[in-house]
């Protein structure tokens, strides 16, 4: 993607975010402290493995959920998945190689929680009797956007596709750089993201904003700077998702067992691209898809358990050396014919390196420690593993220095220059699509206003940044599903305003059980009162399709704060909108055709 080809996609900005990415980060070598060279490497890695016990192999290739907020107070939701209550014991008692944070395991309240939490677990990984002492790698999934488990006052961000409409791969990088400055103050080292993921089937209900974009190029590069942003400038370890990729899919893999139908020529003109860009930017890890892809290998099995996927294909074809991860092994897409122990065996013979959140930790762990003592799994082959397992810990720094600074933490973590930042990027993300009526931009001061739609504090924020701005705001939340009654009062409610402000959230998809047809129906009867009707898009930009009549639509990708505080900005034209669409919108019921193509934006 170069300027010519995207002339209104916002490389202006390129100074600005390399500056950004300067300010908040050095290279990682630097920012942990200097890590030595090759030669002192290969020697802690070589002396580490020979002197592990069979038991601390295997607990490498483990990445688990615990619940808790510190790692040393017994939390009862451990005893039925580990049999012991802390986080600090679930670690000893395996040897993990790793954990990953949730906000529903109580690991993400807040910065200074999550660091005493983080090095807590360090402190047991590096204290328990043995002969060795190994840290962990402590995972999330940071994604930004509708993938987020760490709020605010961590800096937040809008996402990759908003990212995609923005086109500048400096402001992709800058995201990366400070979400991975300030993971690694939290004493986070790994984030399951970017996706690689080409997000071709506007009907995906497991992908599509997590996505950069339809077309491979902008994927591609767009991956590449932040693979570079996380590790060169932010320290942490990249995992790129979901292997071989997920794009193309209606189906859910978290419920159900996807089948990707692309040729062997359309995987490698499309969903390859972007895993390609991320290994050539040196990626530390990519992250398997629980999905099948009969061109690639046609056995059926998901492509986690599959030989000629991750062997084959990601080993040896495309030239990957780094850490091959599982998605979540609690996921339906790769439990429908194995066991979890079977699973967990199966995986790591087809070429995983480590297993991610096994739903049944003794089984899967003896039946790993089995297949060695077997043979069906070769000593070499555990070898093999967890001297990837060891490098990476080796090469980010974390041998060196497992613990973050508590003091730190206020100095790094959602710091005024990284909210600026944080806002000017995604100042170049809202894409104003529709403007007919040129209602847009709104002069606020005075105006009379209705902000209706989905989400209490999407609606909530933009009535904020409106009544900010000087205009007089009521709000009425609607959600997913409006109920008659609900459109009924948003509809009496726009009798008296001067302009209605309708944000919509996945629209377009009604087939899910809150039936969200119900905005389609909210958003037709504004449109009938004759009044100026703004609709903005809080997630997928593919809503437009299902109230073609609207005159005014506004695409932000994201219902995160910062998203709709620009929106706000563009509405009332304090930001001119520059971004333009990073995938095709069809028609309703017609993917063939297109409503609005790839690179669409209009402008002030």
């Amino acid at each position: 993607m170069s300027t010519s080809e995207l002339p209104r996609r916002t490389v202006l900005a390129g100074g600005l975010a390399t500056a950004a990415v300067a300010a908040v980060s050095g290279r990682a070598d630097a920012a942990r402290g200097g890590v030595a060279g090759p030669a002192a490497e290969t020697g802690w890695v070589t002396s580490t493995l020979a002197r592990m016990t069979l038991e601390e192999k295997v607990g490498q290739l483990f990445i688990q959920n615990v619940y808790g907020r510190d790692a040393t107070t017994p939390d009862s939701r451990n005893l039925p998945l580990y049999g012991v209550a802390s986080p600090a014991e679930v670690v000893q008692k395996y040897r993990l190689g790793g954990v990953i944070y949730f906000a529903w395991t109580d690991s993400v309240q807040n910065p200074d929680q999550i660091v005493g939490l983080s090095n807590g677990l360090q402190r047991s990984a590096l204290t328990q009797q043995s002969k060795v002492r190994v840290p962990l790698q402590i995972a999330i999934d940071q994604e930004q956007g509708v993938v987020t488990r760490i709020g605010p006052p961590a800096t937040q961000f809008p996402g990759s596709m908003a990212l995609g409409a923005g086109g500048s791969a400096p402001d992709a990088r800058t995201a990366a750089a400070i979400t991975g400055r300030e993971l690694l103050a939290m004493g986070v080292n790994t984030n399951f993201a970017p996706v690689c993921d080409v997000n071709v089937n506007p009907l995906n209900p497991v992908i599509g904003t997590r996505s950069f974009s339809s077309h491979p190029d902008v994927a591609a590069e767009l991956v590449a700077a932040q693979v570079a942003g996380y590790q060169r400038d932010g320290g942490v370890s990249s995992s790129a998702k979901h292997f071989p990729g997920h794009g193309d899919t209606a189906t859910d893999s978290h419920v159900a067992f996807p089948i990707i139908t692309h040729t062997r020529e359309e995987w490698e003109s499309i969903d390859a691209p972007p895993f390609q860009a991320a290994i050539n930017e040196q990626i530390d890890m990519i992250m398997t898809a629980h999905l099948a892809f009969p061109a690639l290998d046609d056995s059926g099995h998901p492509a986690t358990l599959s030989k000629p996927i991750m062997t084959g294909v990601l080993r040896e074809e495309l030239g990957f050396d780094g850490i091959i991860v599982t998605d979540s092994l609690a996921m339906q897409g790769v439990r429908d014919l194995y066991g979890d122990a079977e699973v967990a065996v199966r995986a790591l013979l087809a070429g995983v390196d480590q297993l991610l959140m096994t739903p049944a930790m003794d089984e899967a762990y003896a039946a790993v420690l089995d297949a060695v003592r077997s043979g069906r799994i070769q000593q070499g082959e555990l070898d093999t593993k967890v001297r990837r397992v060891l490098r990476l810990k080796y090469r980010r720094g974390v041998v060196a220095q497992p613990y973050a600074d508590p003091a730190r933490v206020s100095a790094v973590v959602g710091t005024p220059a990284n909210l600026a930042a944080a806002a000017s990027v995604t100042d170049r993300t809202t894409t104003l699509v529709k403007n007919d009526d040129k209602a847009l931009p709104i002069a606020p001061s005075g105006k009379k206003v209705l902000v209706t739609g989905y989400g209490v504090s999407t609606t909530a924020t933009l009535a904020a940044a409106l009544t900010a701005k000087g205009a007089t705001v009521q709000t009425i939340q609607t959600g997913t599903s409006p109920t008659d009654a609900a459109v009924a009062s948003a509809v009496a409610a726009a009798s008296d305003k001067d302009v209605v402000v309708v944000t919509t959230m996945k629209a377009w998809d009604t087939s899910v059980t809150d039936n969200r047809g119900g905005q389609q129906k909210l958003v037709t009867q504004l449109l009938a009162t004759g009044k100026t009707v703004v609709v903005v898009a809080v997630r997928d930009p593919y809503d437009i399709a299902y109230f073609t009549s609207a005159p005014t639509y506004v695409a932000t990708y994201s219902y995160s704060p910062v998203a709709i505080e620009a929106a706000a900005r563009v509405l009332v034209g304090e930001v001119a909108p520059t971004a333009s669409l990073p995938v095709d919108i069809p028609v309703a019921g017609d993917p063939a055709t297109v409503l609005y193509p790839f690179g669409h934006g209009l402008t002030y």
